[in-house]
């Protein structure tokens, strides 16, 4: 049986999604599910995600973007999927753009 080609995961995370944890919320939940790629924060308040791996793990990932940590208030998620590059190693936090 053939393996299943990753995806790739963008995402653009609304609302009150900075100063609450939002980034390592994502990166340890990311890393659970052993996929790859980043999270940063935006200068116009948002987060955003880059995220490579199966699909029904980036699934999980994106249902958790819509609720975050305890501390934020997500408003919306805008998504874009493509086919995966495997550029990364690991996930983890990139510095605001």
């Amino acid at each position: 049986m053939e393996k299943e080609k990753d995806q790739r995961l963008h995402a653009i995370v609304e609302g009150h999604v900075q100063g609450v944890g939002f980034r390592y919320y994502v990166m340890e939940r990311a890393q659970e599910l052993d996929l790859t790629g980043w999270v940063r924060n935006t200068f116009d308040g948002e987060v955003e995600v880059t995220a490579e791996g199966p699909f029904e793990r980036l699934q999980v990932l994106l249902m958790r973007l819509h609720s975050g940590p305890r501390s934020a208030f997500v408003t919306d998620v805008r998504t874009d999927w493509s086919d995966a590059t495997g550029e990364f190693y690991g996930f983890n936090v990139r510095s605001t753009v």
